[in-house]
């Protein structure tokens, strides 16, 4: 689990900036069953796969992976549709940016506030080609072999 200042992540997503740019982020309460959130708290769900869409002006994350809390018995479905909390003018916004050409919703991760709540980080994003994905490979290689360079020239 990664630390972001005093919120801690439960479900990270890190092929999302591996995969895609992101141009803006933005944070979203989720519904959830009680279950679901034990398996949260548990840190048991999987948002490699998921993505958001619209539906009947709303927005959904679809394909998380919740699996089943084997205490329970009662239920919830692993990989059901999950209505994203958020309001009017940031669910315009994304609506607005998913009809331009090019822009996915992904989500980032998803923590615990300070109040105990689940929230996702959602990031709107546009996908990044082979050469942008090898180009980001080169920099962060020689960021690497510079910090090398100067730890070296240090001592």
């Amino acid at each position: 689990m990664a630390l972001r200042g005093d919120e801690r992540y439960v479900a990270l997503n890190r092929r999302a900036r591996h995969d895609y740019f992101i141009e803006e982020t933005l944070e979203a309460g989720m519904m959830l069953t009680g279950t679901e959130v034990k398996v949260l708290r548990m840190g048991l769900a999987s948002i490699a796969e998921a993505y958001a869409v619209d539906r009947d002006s709303a927005i959904y994350l679809v394909n998380a992976n919740f699996p089943e809390y084997a205490a329970a018995r009662v239920n919830h479905e692993p990989r059901r549709q999950r209505m994203l909390l958020l309001h009017r003018r940031e669910i315009n916004k994304v609506l607005g940016a998913i009809k331009r050409e090019g822009i996915t919703v992904v989500p980032l991760g998803i923590f615990f506030n300070e109040r105990g709540r689940a929230k996702i980080e959602l990031g709107l994003a546009k996908g990044k080609r082979k050469a942008d994905k090898r180009e980001a490979e080169k920099q962060r290689d020689w960021q690497r072999d510079k910090a090398r360079i100067m730890r070296a020239n240090r001592d």
